[in-house]
């Protein structure tokens, strides 16, 4: 059984295998039928490739299960050309016999068995390249780090010990342990200040000598700020209501879920968000030019404006938009403090002076965050999700509840956005409504909010 993620990566590395099998059979058909011909004119023209459908209907969808079955797809970073070469003989053995029974029992016929060699041959040399760059991406991440995730292991001292030592080279692979907090030892508030400090996206607790309810006030805490509890579960002998489960290094977990669990819709999303972002990208290339000379004609400065802001977890990114303010606007502040209309840490003045008259203009129409979409396609944004706030802000903040607004991916555009931004002067509401959309997230409400943010946008409601 496997993890989630780990799950979704072994469906789309069998994808992508079926669609190298069935490009392998098509490419060998064209080398006999077409290629070859041209350097041996004389050799017997074979049927065309219409013919071979049924071969290719057998191969592509089933070859990755029967590979799946024979364990191909397991430990790839310590497997040998030998293991590969046996695993990949033996699903070759179990599929080749099928298409001889289909060819004995229904008496459909494989027109050139050229053909079916070359396309075999040429699988084998597409799936070991394949296997062969994936186990080198892998080694460059284990070595740069780059792509890992945040992750942070509380328990007893010899649980955690025993849980790292005994967590397969894979999973180290895509997982970096930022911290290890002894529950026993220190307190829960520890737990919370690695998880603002390392940006965790979830606590794993090996914790099989920990009192319960140590257990269940870090748990607590995880809750709060919106990160993924992971519990070795390995010492329950009887289901609890309502669990979720997952594995992680063949170690049974329970997850305590706040926020959007990782499933095909959430890859879906990220794929639209990029597709999204290049769509918007070139539709709004005029708005861009218009956007650029005004501000050079309006306001001495840089056209850009770029800022720490807290992402996925309260990462800090670095985020783009058309500059509406005066050069000096963050010296500024301070001086109007006292004019802020917004409780809590967040900063908002309805006529700010320090907005330049084309840059007021440029908010009205939302046109300033069009830059956004860089971020977007950088990963670092999504279309949809809880406006990301400066890092500055976030740390002013006091109630770890609200910190659970980052366990999403920032957005373009939110329930805020589109229920007018000037319409809400409590930061508690303003959390309230990004809570909602985490709670109640679907790829259907993401889709409603982007098609009532382009009317907010057109009539200018709430932007300032």
């Amino acid at each position: 059984m496997l993890g989630r993620r780990q799950e979704i990566n072994l469906q789309l590395t069998e994808l992508l295998d079926s669609a190298l099998l069935g490009f392998c059979l098509w490419f060998a058909h064209f080398l006999r039928s077409t290629l070859a011909l041209y350097i041996w004119p004389d050799m017997i023209t074979i049927p065309p490739i219409e013919e071979l459908y049924w071969v290719i209907a057998v191969i592509v969808p089933l070859t990755p299960v029967v590979l799946e079955y024979r364990g191909f797809y397991n430990h790839l970073f310590h497997k040998s050309p030998t293991q590969f070469l046996r695993q990949l003989g033996e699903a070759l053995f179990i599929i080749g016999t099928l298409i001889g029974a289909l060819v004995v029992f229904m008496k459909w016929n494989v027109p050139s068995r050229s053909v079916v060699i070359l396309a075999v041959i040429l699988s084998a040399l597409a799936l070991y390249l394949r296997e062969s760059v994936q186990r080198e991406k892998m080694r460059s991440r284990l070595m740069t780090g780059k792509g890992r995730e945040r992750v942070i292991i509380a328990g007893a001292a010899a649980d955690m010990a025993a849980f790292i030592d005994q967590m397969p080279a894979d999973q180290r692979v895509i997982t970096e342990i930022k911290a290890q907090i002894d529950i026993t030892q220190q307190p829960v508030s520890d737990l919370v200040q690695a998880m603002h400090d390392h940006s965790a996206s979830r606590v794993l607790f090996a914790a099989q000598h920990v009192h319960f309810s140590k257990i269940e006030e870090a748990v607590q805490a995880c809750e709060t700020e919106g990160v993924e509890a992971w519990i070795a579960a390995d010492f329950f002998q009887t289901a609890i209501a309502r669990p979720t489960f997952d594995v992680m290094g063949g170690r049974l977990m329970l997850v305590f879920h706040s926020t959007p669990q990782v499933s095909w819709e959430l890859l879906f999303k990220d794929i639209l968000d990029r597709i999204g972002a290049l769509v918007l990208l070139s539709l709004s290339l005029p708005f861009w030019l218009i956007a650029i000379i005004g501000i050079r004609l309006g306001s001495k400065g840089p056209i850009f404006f770029r800022q720490e802001r807290s992402g996925h977890y309260g990462k800090p990114f670095r985020m783009w938009k058309f500059r509406t303010m005066h050069v000096n606007a963050e010296a500024q502040r301070a001086e109007l403090e006292a004019l802020n209309e917004m409780d809590g840490p967040v900063f908002k003045i309805t006529d700010d002076p320090r907005i330049f008259a084309f840059g007021r203009w440029l908010r009205k129409m939302s046109i300033d965050e069009l830059p956004q979409l860089l971020n977007v396609l950088r990963g670092e944004m999504s279309l949809v999700g809880p406006r990301p706030l400066p890092v500055y802000e976030i740390e002013k903040i006091e109630k770890h509840a609200q910190r659970r607004r980052l366990s999403v991916k920032p957005g373009l555009t939110c329930l805020w956005q589109i229920t007018g931004r000037n319409g809400i002067r409590n930061f508690e509401e303003w959390v309230a409504l990004d809570l909602q959309y985490i709670d109640n997230w679907s790829l259907w409400l993401d889709a409603k909010i982007l098609a009532l943010t382009l009317p907010a946008v057109i009539r200018g409601a709430g932007a300032s």
